[in-house]
């Protein structure tokens, strides 16, 4: 086949795959912030056995056991959702040269976090199982996102043509890929707090148990690296928001202001989480949004990623 058809049909298959990522990539949203429930009301050890729960399909009826096992229901179905789109990808020619490797990486990353989902229970809740969970979870939630924009731009030649047409600034690129990295590390680190139980370490802000300076040591030192952290992150976005008002597309220009937004709201919902003594809700909503936040400046670096550079812009221009 070739020709218009191929084309469409080569289209039709990167079309259907952004649509399975992108679901998939929404079921991974909702159990990262399942997860958080799970740790934050004790119910890693509802079901202290794997995959069955208390040696049931179906547990018995209560709150912290529910908890769990919903988590891994939703886990199952993140895995068939990802099998499906590994297995359209490499059904298909054009999709699977394009996105094979994103697609094997994803089911490593999935693997992975299974193994450390199984382990979290044969450890006891060790807190750098639990942590490294946390961590792949974000690192596949990234993958199948940037899977599913891939899969997008593929199956959209106006969208590719009006990206690629604007020439981004200087420094944006890599201004947003250094955003996005400390977004996940930001998020990992708030995990390994609540893991290890640091989050009361400091029951006070801006404080720390009443001192501005307190010694940096055990858990508080783990709690203040997470504030200190937040800060930086704080500026980091701020110079982002500033720098992205330079592109002319809007898209980019939106998330870059959006994200100095967002990490003004996670701080307060940081600050409220420690005052009110660590809520569930405000708990899941603080990760939660930190995987919005991740999502967005992962949007915006794959769009900055698709348009040149300002020299190779102004060589194109000359060249028509």
């Amino acid at each position: 086949m070739s020709g218009p058809f191929a084309a469409n049909a080569t289209a039709r298959d990167f079309a259907v795959t952004a649509r399975l990522a992108t679901a998939t990539a929404a079921l991974m949203f909702a159990l990262i912030v399942v997860g958080s429930v799970v740790r934050t009301t004790g119910s890693g050890l509802a079901c202290p056995d794997w995959p069955l729960c208390q040696g049931r399909l179906i547990p018995p009826f209560q709150f912290n056991v529910l908890v769990e096992w919903f988590h891994r229901l939703i886990a199952l179905v993140v895995g068939l959702g990802l099998l499906a789109t590994a297995t359209w990808t490499a059904a298909h020619r054009g999709t699977r040269a394009r996105l094979g490797g994103l697609a094997a990486l994803s089911i490593a990353l999935y693997l992975a976090q299974a193994l450390l989902g199984a382990l979290t229970v044969w450890k006891l809740l060790d807190p750098n199982v639990v942590s490294g969970h946390l961590a792949v979870a974000l690192l596949l939630f990234a993958t199948l996102l940037t899977l599913g924009l891939i899969a997008r731009h593929e199956s959209e030649a106006d969208w590719q043509h009006d990206a690629a047409a604007r020439a981004r600034p200087a420094g944006l690129l890599p201004l947003f890929g250094a955003a996005t990295a400390a977004i996940w590390a930001q998020a990992v680190l708030g995990g390994m707090v609540s893991t290890n139980h640091a989050s009361l370490a400091c029951p006070d802000w801006p404080r720390c148990n009443g001192e501005w300076f307190p010694p940096l040591s055990g858990l508080v030192a783990l709690q203040m690296g997470h504030r200190f952290a937040a800060y930086l992150l704080i500026a980091l976005l701020a110079v982002v928001a500033w720098r992205s008002r330079a592109t002319a597309d809007a898209p980019v220009r939106a998330i870059g202001t959006l994200l100095f937004l967002l990490v003004l709201a996670q701080a307060a919902i940081g600050v409220a989480n420690v005052l009110l003594g660590i809520p569930v809700w405000v708990s899941a909503l603080h990760l939660a949004n930190a995987a919005f936040m991740l999502a967005l400046s992962l949007a915006a670096t794959f769009r900055l990623s698709l348009q040149p550079a300002p020299a190779r812009a102004l060589v194109q221009a000359v060249a028509r």
